[in-house]
């Protein structure tokens, strides 16, 4: 985790957690490339000697947005079990779901963020962005980092039918369509409603 993820359940700035290292009380675990400092929950937990939490789980989520499409599904899947076999990630569950990009109410999906809100996931391995969501990734990349989970992305295009962002693009077309007509059909009841009420309120004329 960063400075600053490690700096809140210490309960301290993340200027003081830099003074720690400085005095040597409390030392990055690890330094990135780009020498930023980098702290492990198990550290911290260490360092203010609570007993050791359980490794969190490592999830692979695969999606596709039809049954038509579960050879998208399976191309999908293999591709991740070489991408985790490679970089060493041991444990790995695989979680695949039919469902649209654009359903936030997706079974599994749900059960994924649900358990990154309790903190059970250290790591979510994705073969492209639009496999967790279509819009509003990087809310839930935020969410995750937040609850301390990783994500990995292989972001391959050539997972991501191209279909799939066709049927998107005319839902959202469908439903703002069906919005606009919905609201120039409110706005003739309104006129009609203020037409009326203008002409029963006019004065007779003799």
């Amino acid at each position: 985790m960063s400075t600053g993820q490690a700096a809140r359940p210490l309960g301290i700035t993340v200027q003081t957690l830099q003074r720690w290292e400085r005095e040597g009380r409390l030392v990055p675990a690890t330094r990135t490339a780009s020498n930023r400092r980098r702290y492990t929950e198990s550290q911290l937990r260490t360092f203010l000697r609570l007993a050791p939490v359980e490794p969190r789980r490592v999830v692979a989520y695969c999606r596709v947005s039809s049954t038509a499409q579960r050879p998208d599904l399976a191309n999908q899947r293999r591709v991740l079990e070489q991408f985790v076999v490679a970089r060493g990630l041991a444990g790995v569950e695989f979680v695949e779901e039919v469902g649209g990009g654009l359903n936030f109410g997706r079974k599994r999906f749900l059960a994924l963020m649900d358990a990154i809100g309790r903190g059970e996931l250290g790591t979510l391995v994705l073969a492209h962005p639009d496999r967790l969501t279509r819009f509003g990734f990087d809310w839930f990349a935020h969410y995750a980092a937040v609850h301390g989970c990783e994500l990995l992305v292989l972001n391959q295009e050539s997972l991501s039918p191209e279909q799939e962002m066709v049927q998107d693009l005319m839902t959202i077309a469908h439903c703002f369509s069906s919005r606009l007509y919905g609201l120039r059909n409110y706005r003739r009841q309104l006129r009609a409603a203020l037409e009326s009420d203008h002409a029963a309120g006019a004065p007779d004329q003799d």
